[in-house]
């Protein structure tokens, strides 16, 4: 069996040698270089040609920022950003933005972290990534003008109270999924009439990053969502991963306790039903790239209420996981690629009636 080469990038040689001892127990892997800086790795990269890089981001000569930009707009590889601590989320998230595909805490010895260090470092070798020709915001400026063009006439004429919405949208997604939700959400124009709900599986203590990192691309509010907050028309509330995020019938929303035995977090499946179950035909569920098969239930509850169900296509997925899980259950009305998405959810909001 092939194994898998990884480069493992970080300043510490503690960390690289922890690390290198996690990946080299898996049968599977094979440590094939140590970059101690960002300028090292992007050289090691071009010359050992990894399957994955494991990426610090704050490192001398040159940092994990500059060094996954340098990496995807020369010889792309996937990257797993492994941070030191939940306290530069927000950086970690900007990672995404550059290129990388997942992030997390690095993993301490014992800990059930190690486990998915290494799920998640066989699962980013089976990635296809393509090197970038031109700068990301050229793709995310091209998918906004699409979306204003569309319906947008409709948007400005519809008056909407703070409680009154045309239809409401909840998503979700995993991995790959940062990148998806950047390019559709920073396409919605600022008149757009629904709120938008989002549960993205992600490491605990990152979404806060991730939500500060949206909002600074977005012409929409981007919060995270907080107990008893009721929805609001033209506003983006995240889940917490240390909560499941549901509505209830009053349309406000409610953190759940995850149990010990749930594996995603936040749960996909609680968001959609809970959605499904307030809001009818309203209810409009996406589901975008990423593994497992989180949210085909909630996108079935939301079909089978008379809601609208939407789906990222394998080709534009990091991940062809939980939406082939969804489309082949025969729940999913629409497939998209991603880059038409936004233009669909302009659409639809501008709909009374499904």
């Amino acid at each position: 069996m092939k194994r898998i080469r990884v480069l493992i990038v970080d300043d510490s040689t503690l960390v690289r040698g922890h690390l290198r001892d996690i990946l080299e127990a898996d049968e599977g892997m094979e440590v094939v270089g140590e970059a101690r800086n960002g300028r090292e790795a992007v050289e090691m990269t071009r010359k050992l040609q990894p399957g994955v890089v494991t990426m610090d981001l704050e490192m001398p000569v040159m940092g994990g920022l500059e060094a996954i930009e340098e990496i995807m707009h020369s010889k792309a590889v996937p990257i797993l950003v492994v941070s030191a601590s939940v306290s530069n989320a927000q950086c970690a998230l900007q990672a995404i933005g550059c290129g990388a595909i997942e992030v997390m805490v690095k993993p301490r010895l014992g800990s059930p972290e190690v486990a998915d260090f290494v799920a998640k470092v066989r699962l980013l070798a089976g990635v296809s990534v393509v090197t970038r020709l031109r700068p990301r915001k050229t793709t995310v400026e091209a998918c906004a003008t699409a979306a204003l063009s569309i319906g947008m006439t409709a948007l400005t004429q519809s008056t909407t109270g703070p409680d009154t919405y045309p239809k409401v949208f909840a998503i979700a997604c995993s991995t790959g999924g940062p990148q998806a939700l950047a390019q559709i959400l920073s396409a919605l124009p600022s008149g757009f009439s629904c709120p938008v709900l989002v549960a993205q599986h992600i490491a605990d203590g990152f979404a806060s990053g991730m939500v500060d990192w949206l909002r600074g691309i977005c012409r929409l509010p981007v919060r995270l969502a907080q107990q008893g907050e009721p929805l609001q028309a033209g506003v983006i509330h995240f889940s917490p991963s240390e909560k499941h995020l549901s509505v209830t019938p009053t349309r406000h929303m409610a953190l759940l306790a995850r149990s010990p035995r749930d594996v995603f977090h936040p749960s996909c499946d609680v968001l959609l039903s809970s959605v499904a179950e307030v809001f009818g035909p309203q209810a409009v569920g996406m589901i975008l790239t990423g593994m497992s098969h989180d949210g085909a239930k909630g996108m079935a509850n939301i079909r089978e209420k008379g809601g609208m169900t939407l789906a990222q296509d394998e080709a534009t997925s990091v991940v062809f996981g939980m939406n082939r899980v969804a489309i082949e259950s025969g729940c999913v009305r629409q497939v998209l690629p991603l880059k038409e998405l936004a233009p669909a959810m302009v659409q639809l909001a501008s709909r009374i009636n499904r």
